[in-house]
């Protein structure tokens, strides 16, 4: 792209950060390095504690439509001159009604997908213990029925009424998106099942995320011994898994580093069945997590959901470090078995254990040079800015 561009970035950051809030920067910055200029539109739904009584009433309705996000995203790209809206969450206060502004300014409008929250409300295919695609089966309504999003029936409510409205608006049929995998490209496409037009499929991209780990420079050091898992600490991820595993191989070691709504069942399991052999080292800072990563024998990822883009695999290649992964999702097509890692059936501890030990005789350190080798072909800031710029070039 020989124009360098001004784009406007919008994002609906969550109550509690997480990994899309740094992928969302680490964008920012990947495009500001390659001489575009970046401005921003962010609310957070910490807008909703502050609210009244009287403006909490109204979230079913500004949820949907905010004539705030309206009139300040549009004075934005008229004032900036924008050449392109890149949008990523929406919920709950932002809401789509910031790709209105872009349509009546006729000014491109693209959004990355982090979720699969155009197909479910809770955005994670993910009930209860299990996975689940109901909503994309029989109806949102299926939603109602269990509260998924946030384990609340009226903010499910809410969620699902944003899809239900601009589908039947067609506004997503005008959108640009952005898939992280191909994988969730097939998932989206289940909206025109039927013959439905909610999304057209031709203005849909892939483009996986990045980290801007440097990797392992030089020779690739030698495997640790102990395993690692790098993630919040709760049934979604899978962590009882991965320690019910363990407690069935009680000579292998194992890290856990972060923190989750399930730390303190967990600590309690460990102590009540005596194993010295797993460690939680809470959550830890971005160096000491490098640190981590660069000693680990291999990094385990046990979710029980697809996940819309493993970040964790990424920054575990970018190590050099391969990845023991459940066998769902993008876990699966992310770990190329015996390549860059080995998979399990993800719900099964005693896979699991029996897959760890399988990984003790198998060539660690082959696959340690061909975990570094994926993310130099793959991963790289630099190739992700070309396959954005593409997509920049093809919608505008």
């Amino acid at each position: 792209m020989e124009k360098k561009l001004r784009i406007l970035q919008v994002h609906n950051a969550y109550q509690i950060p997480g990994g899309e809030d740094v992928v969302v920067a680490n964008e920012k910055k990947l495009l500001e390095m390659n001489g575009n200029e970046v401005f921003s539109y962010s609310r957070n739904n910490d807008e909703l504690k502050t609210m009244n009584a009287f403006q909490k009433l109204l979230i079913p309705f500004t949820a949907v439509y905010s004539f705030k996000t309206y009139r300040e995203v549009k004075k934005l790209i008229r004032e900036n001159k924008i050449d392109i809206v890149h949008v990523h969450n929406t919920l709950m206060v932002v809401s789509p009604s910031v790709f209105y502004a872009a349509f009546h300014c006729h000014v491109p409008v693209v959004q990355t997908l982090h979720n699969f929250r155009m197909l479910c409300p809770a955005g994670s295919y993910f009930r209860g213990d299990r996975i689940c695609e109901e909503c994309s089966e029989k109806g949102l309504q299926c939603s109602l029925k269990y509260g998924c999003y946030r384990g609340s029936k009226a903010q499910t409510f809410v969620s699902a009424a944003i899809l239900k409205i601009h589908r039947m608006l067609g506004t997503y049929r005008k959108v640009n998106f952005i898939c992280l995998t191909e994988f969730n490209r097939e998932k989206l496409s289940r909206l025109n099942e039927g013959g439905k037009q909610i999304v057209d499929m031709k203005k849909v991209y892939i483009k996986p995320n990045f980290t801007f780990q440097e990797g392992i420079s030089g020779e690739v050091q030698k495997a640790g011994d102990y395993f690692l898992v790098v993630g919040r600490v709760e049934a979604l991820k899978g962590i009882d898994v991965v320690v019910k595993a363990f407690e069935k191989i009680p000579d292998q070691k194992l890290i856990v580093a972060g923190d989750g709504p399930m730390m303190a069942e967990m600590k309690a399991y460990i102590k009540e069945h005596n194993m010295s052999n797993v460690k939680f080292a809470g959550y830890l800072d971005k160096a000491k997590v490098q640190e981590k990563y660069r000693g680990a024998k291999a990094v385990i990822m046990a979710s029980q959901c697809y996940e819309a883009f493993a970040m964790t695999i990424a920054e575990a290649y970018s190590n050099a470090v391969p990845v023991i992964a459940g066998n769902v999702g993008n876990l699966a097509n992310m770990v190329e078995e015996g390549v860059t890692g080995i998979k399990f059936i993800y719900d099964s501890p005693d896979d699991l254990a029996a897959k760890i030990l399988k990984y003790n005789t198998m060539d660690i350190a082959k696959m340690k040079q061909n975990a570094k080798t994926f993310y130099e072909k793959r991963l790289k800031p630099e190739d992700n800015y070309r396959i954005l710029e593409e997509i920049y070039h093809k919608i505008m």
